[in-house]
């Protein structure tokens, strides 16, 4: 799509009841999309949210068969919207509470911070995304200001949020003890469980070391690799670790011995980049 049929989508979306504003998200706002890429656009609302004048918009643009949900209805934290082809190309709806959005702010600045549950999200929802995808995204249309306002804030990363995430590797360290006791057993599903989050762990203690968001598992390795002062071949080392992942003890010892590793060397690669 092009941007100025997304500002016109956007400027028609703000005219629906509870809509704040629209924000562009995803690789498209970060310029990093393909052809085929998704386009999300962030729908900030204040309660109540007129869902049926969204699915009437919805079915003008993408037919009669279009369905937007209810607010909450993809989970706690995925909050809801609509998966809609416009013109030929995938465009989604996202809501976003932005009461929700300005408290996970502010938890943020105070360095508090919650792994949410949330179906797709193996590690769990960040309460911190909330605030980092506004950071990141592209405002298209905010009549009253308040996302331009509240965008502004987010793009100063909150130094304690960041303390906080870096403190936060004593579960991963946590975790390569409770996986050892599991390798006797050969219990792969186990160790590969703890050694998932163990690395989403890292990553987002990397993040927080640099001053950086990171808004979701998806990607979270490769750009964790990326930072400035990341361990060096932190992408391969974790790679690594999964590769050897089986029902062998001897296996499980050696994917579990390299884990503490690379949490060591995160712990003080984090150490450096906050000097």
């Amino acid at each position: 799509m092009s941007d100025a049929r997304l500002a016109e989508v956007a400027a028609r979306l703000v005219r629906v009841d509870g809509v704040v504003g629209v924000v562009l998200g995803g690789s498209r706002a970060r310029g990093t999309h393909s052809a085929d890429s998704d386009t999300d656009l962030g729908l900030y609302y204040r309660p109540p949210l007129d869902v049926a004048g969204l699915g009437v918009l919805a079915r003008e643009l993408a037919g009669p068969g279009a369905r937007v949900t209810a607010p909450g209805e993809w989970g706690p934290w995925v909050d809801g919207g609509a998966w809609l082809t416009v013109d030929g190309a995938a465009l989604d709806w996202i809501y976003r509470d932005l009461g929700r959005v300005e408290r996970t702010w502010d938890d943020a600045e105070r360095g508090r911070y919650t792994f949410h549950v949330q179906a797709g999200h193996p590690l769990g929802v960040a309460d911190f995304a909330y605030a980092g995808e506004l950071a990141l995204g592209v405002v298209l249309a905010d009549p009253g200001g308040e996302l331009a306002a509240l965008q502004a804030r987010t793009r100063q990363y909150p130094p304690a949020l960041g303390d906080a995430l870096v403190a936060g590797l004593w579960e991963a360290d946590f975790l390569v003890g409770v996986a050892r006791k599991a390798v006797p057993r050969g219990d792969a599903a186990y160790v590969a469980g703890c050694l998932f989050r163990l690395v989403g762990v890292c990553t987002h203690a990397l993040h927080g070391a640099a001053r950086r968001w990171l808004i979701n598992e998806k990607g979270a390795v490769s750009s964790a690799a990326g930072l400035p002062g990341a361990p060096p071949r932190f992408r391969e080392e974790v790679d690594g670790l999964f590769a050897v992942v089986d029902g062998d003890p001897l296996r499980l010892s050696a994917a579990v011995d390299a884990a503490q590793d690379l949490v060591l060397a995160t712990a003080d690669a984090c150490a450096m980049m906050t000097r």
